[in-house]
C-alpha cells in the first residue's frame, strides 16, 4: 500500500466536502408522535397543518395557567428587555419576591426557598440536604415511585431499566406504597440509619395512586420519632394541582421539604426545594449556575399571581371533582383514582386503543401510565366546558 501526503490545507478541503451531506442527528430517546405543534392558546394547540387540539396533557403536567398566558407572557417579555440572566453572585431581587409569594400561596411562610431547574435536580437537593441534616445514608422510598433519572434520585425511582450501573446504591431501601406496618417495621429495624423518606403524595408514573392521609400521617410521626427526614416530593402533585398547593396538604401534615417544578414555571424550566425552619444553610452548602436566574423567577412569579388572581387551585378542585364524577359512571372503566386536575382512567386491555384514538381521532392530548391508565394533567384553569368537550369524546370511545 502507498501511502499519499496530503498538505494540511489540503486535507481540510478534503474533510470537508467528505462531510458536507452528514448533519448531527438527535439522540434518539423520546418515542414521538408524528405531530409538530406551532402554536398554543389556553387548553388549546394547534399542530402545522392547523389542527386544533384539547390540551389535557400539559406537556406533562407543566403548563398550570394555560398556554400563552397573556400575564405570563407580558412578565417575561418585561424582563428579557431588562436583564435575562447573570448568576448567583450577585443579589437577585426576584428571587426574594418569589420566596415571599411562595410562602403566602403555599401558606409555608417560614420555610425557606432555593431555587434550582428540574424537578430531579430539587429531589437531588432535597436528598443531599437530609443527608447534610442528620449525617445519614439510608433512604426510604416506595414501590412505583418516580423521582427523576440523574443520580441519586433515579435509584430512588421504581425502574430497574433506568438505573445505570454507575447509579446503583445500597442505600436505598423499596417499601409497598401505603403499608403502614412495612414502614413501621422498617424504622423499627433501621430507625437510627434513616436519613430521609421520600414520597410523592400522588404517584405519577406509577399510575395516580394517592398516598393515604394516615399514611403520610405515619411517616410525619416516624420522621419525628427518629429524626428522619420527610421529603413531599410534590414536583408533578404540587402547585395546586389538587386543590390545595400540595397534595401532601390534604393529610394535614408538614413535610420537612417540598420540591416542586413542572408547573412552576408554566413551560420556563425552574424549580425548587422549600426547606423547613430547622435547616441551617451555609456558604457552599449547595450551589447551581441557572438556579433562580432572573427569567425563570419572572416566570415563577407570574405563575403565582395568575394562580392566585384567578382562585386557579379552587378550579381545579371543584372541575377535578366533576371530571371524576362523570367518569365514575362509565362501566367499562376499571376505576378511576387522583385529585382534582391529576387524574387516572384504568382501562382494560380491550380499550387500550383509547388513548391513541383520543390524541389522532378526536384530537385530544392525554398522558398515559403503564399499563393502561390514562392520565389527565392539564392546566388548571380548565374549564368545565373543556371537560364536557373531553368527556364526549371519550364516551364515544368506550362505549
Amino acid at each position: 500500500m502507498q501511502l499519499i501526503k496530503i498538505k494540511p490545507n489540503r486535507s481540510r478541503t478534503i474533510l470537508r466536502l467528505y462531510t458536507k451531506d452528514i448533519k448531527m442527528n438527535l439522540y434518539d430517546v423520546y418515542p414521538l408522535n408524528d405531530i409538530e405543534i406551532t402554536k398554543a392558546s389556553g387548553n388549546n394547540v394547534w399542530d402545522a397543518n392547523g389542527q386544533k387540539y384539547l390540551d389535557l396533557y400539559g406537556g406533562h403536567a407543566v403548563i398550570s395557567i394555560g398556554h400563552t398566558n397573556p400575564h405570563y407572557v407580558q412578565r417575561l417579555t418585561e424582563q428579557l428587555n431588562k436583564v435575562g440572566f447573570y448568576s448567583n453572585s450577585i443579589k437577585i431581587p426576584l428571587q426574594a419576591q418569589l420566596a415571599e409569594k411562595l410562602g403566602q400561596v403555599s401558606g409555608k411562610t417560614d420555610y425557606q426557598l432555593f431555587l434550582l431547574n428540574s424537578g430531579a435536580e430539587a429531589n437531588e437537593n432535597a436528598l443531599k440536604l437530609a443527608s447534610f441534616y442528620n449525617g445519614r445514608k439510608k433512604i426510604i422510598a416506595f414501590k412505583g415511585a418516580f423521582h427523576g433519572r440523574t443520580s441519586l434520585v433515579v435509584a430512588a425511582t421504581d425502574n430497574p431499566k433506568i438505573v445505570a450501573p454507575v447509579n446503583e446504591t445500597e442505600n436505598i431501601t423499596f417499601l409497598p406504597f401505603n403499608d403502614e406496618q412495612a414502614l413501621a417495621d422498617e424504622f423499627a429495624k433501621h430507625g437510627s440509619e434513616i436519613a430521609a423518606v421520600i414520597i410523592e403524595g400522588i404517584q405519577g408514573v406509577g399510575g395516580i395512586k394517592e398516598a393515604s392521609k394516615s399514611f403520610l400521617q405515619k411517616i410525619r410521626s416516624l420522621c419525628d420519632e427518629h429524626n428522619a427526614v420527610y421529603i413531599a416530593d410534590s414536583v408533578q402533585c404540587g402547585y395546586g394541582r389538587t386543590g390545595l398547593f400540595y397534595s401532601h396538604d390534604w393529610a394535614g401534615v408538614e413535610a420537612d421539604i417540598y420540591t416542586m417544578a413542572k408547573g412552576m414555571g408554566n413551560g420556563f424550566p425552574i424549580a425548587g426545594i422549600s426547606i423547613a425552619p430547622k435547616f441551617k444553610p451555609w456558604h457552599g452548602q449547595l450551589g447551581t449556575t441557572f438556579g433562580g436566574n432572573h427569567l425563570a423567577c419572572a416566570a415563577a412569579l407570574a405563575v403565582l399571581e395568575v394562580i392566585e388572581k384567578d382562585n386557579l387551585m379552587k378550579n381545579a378542585e371543584e372541575v377535578g371533582a366533576y371530571l371524576i364524577e362523570e367518569l365514575k359512571k362509565f362501566e367499562q372503566v376499571k376505576e378511576v383514582r387522583g385529585r382534582g386536575l391529576m387524574i387516572g382512567i384504568e382501562l382494560p386491555e380491550e380499550l387500550a386503543h383509547v388513548k391513541k384514538d383520543l390524541l389522532f381521532k378526536h384530537f385530544v392530548f392525554t398522558g398515559e401510565a403503564k399499563p393502561n391508565v390514562i392520565r389527565l394533567l392539564p392546566a388548571l384553569n380548565l374549564t368545565k366546558e373543556h371537560a364536557d368537550e373531553f368527556l364526549k369524546a371519550f364516551g364515544e370511545l368506550v362505549k
